[in-house]
């Protein structure tokens, strides 16, 4: 079994991006769920800012940016599409894969994720800045959708009866049999019924991570996720309670362990716990 990833590619570490601090052709964005608690109070010199609730959610409806908003976003802060971004952020990089799953969602070839996220570059005791840098208008244009990495309500429904389909629940497994209904770091923000879907695999995010926040090795991983009865040869769909946490496990089975046909369930627990009529487990 191999020790390498997949697409180690779409990794750097701490060191490459300090490296990389000045590079004209490389932009650095901290992903944010609370930017007060994180990016305001110092952040990776040069880096901009993508608010996760503001700048990658759609202000009005329960979805994520358009493809215009997404052009918008990423222009606005001097990307173009040559440029190589380097996303990172807070709680070990969830809301950072979550951006890196919306980005490729609209085609953007070129970007990667800072493994460790804040806390390791924190823990490295690397500089950091409190000013916000500004940058020239960019000339990136997004692609349409690409509807091979997601998944809506009527597919995960379809999927219960479709054997070569696999649930994979990443959540704790607490919010898994019901015992709560939202996580501890989101204590108010749940859905009516506590449980999951039917058939779904319990495998928390969190097993794919060190205790730095760096991700497990290829051979650790596919071994997790071996011996839990998820393979390659079959659909894999992630869930959790809002996408962020499933998208954090689809980059580790689609990039890192090169898994073909993984999508995210960003309606995850919030939509399916709160739709009438939706078979639950406990």
């Amino acid at each position: 079994m191999s020790n390498r990833y997949a697409h180690p590619e779409v990794l750097v570490d701490t060191s490459w991006t300090e490296d990389h601090l000045k590079d004209p052709n490389v932009r650095i964005a901290e992903v944010d769920y609370d930017p007060k608690a994180n990016y305001h109070l110092g952040h990776i010199p040069g880096s901009v800012l993508f608010d996760w609730k503001k700048d990658i959610n759609d202000p009005l409806n329960r979805n994520i940016i358009s493809k215009e908003s997404c052009e918008e976003l990423l222009k606005k802060s001097g990307i173009n599409e040559d440029t190589t971004l380097i996303l990172y952020g807070d709680f070990n990089n969830w809301f950072a894969a979550f951006a890196f799953w919306v980005f490729k969602y609209y085609g953007y070839e070129d970007v990667k994720i800072m493994n460790g996220g804040r806390k390791k570059w924190l823990e490295e005791d690397r500089s950091i800045d409190k000013t916000i840098p500004t940058y020239s208008t960019g000339h990136f244009k997004a692609s349409s959708p690409d509807e091979k990495i997601r998944t809506y309500l009527n597919h995960v429904s379809e999927s219960l009866k479709n054997r070569q389909s696999i649930l994979v629940d990443v959540r704790s497994p607490a919010e898994f049999t019901g015992e709560v209904t939202a996580p501890a770091e989101y204590p108010t923000e749940h859905a009516q019924r506590g449980g999951h879907i039917p058939a779904a695999i319990n495998i928390p995010w969190g097993k794919a991570v060190n205790e730095d926040g760096t991700f497990k090795s290829a051979e650790d991983l596919n071994k997790l996720y071996n011996e839990n009865g998820v393979r390659p040869e079959k659909e894999v769909i992630s869930y959790c309670r809002i996408g962020e946490r499933s998208s954090h496990t689809w980059f580790v089975l689609k990039y890192l362990l090169g898994y073909p046909d993984v999508k995210n369930y960003d309606g995850s627990w919030t939509e399916w716990g709160n739709m009438i009529g939706n078979p639950i487990e406990k």
